[in-house]
């Protein structure tokens, strides 16, 4: 599960990358970043139009709030602590925003992106 989270965790950052440093256009790049990751977890879960607004929300928070953390971080421990708690309430906001059966389909593309990264 840690590897999941940091696996999440670097993405994340890794999209947001010089964001931190952007100045006014945080916003609009977050915006990006969030709409992309909405549209790839469409594509997979079948979202409904409500879902994917929804979860469109819940991404641009997520990175929003990723993008906090590492600015107010330099502890690697107290990073990591950080990123697990924003990835867990993001599960448990995903969770009740997705169906069932589509939280299995977020399930199994987690694990196979996990599976592939740590070959």
């Amino acid at each position: 599960m840690k590897k999941v989270l940091t696996l999440l965790a670097l993405a994340c950052m890794c999209a947001a990358g010089h964001d931190s440093q952007a100045g006014p256009g945080d916003g609009a790049r977050l915006r990006e970043r969030a709409t992309e990751l909405t549209r790839n977890l469409a594509a997979k879960t079948a979202l409904n139009e409500g879902q994917y607004v929804k979860v469109r929300q819940l991404n641009l928070r997520l990175l929003t709030e990723m993008n906090e953390a590492r600015k107010i971080t330099n502890d690697a421990a107290a990073m990591d602590a950080a990123v697990a708690d924003i990835q867990l309430r993001y599960e448990w906001d995903l969770a009740t925003i997705l169906r069932p059966r589509q939280m299995a389909v977020y399930d199994q593309t987690k694990q196979n992106m996990t599976a592939l990264s740590t070959r």
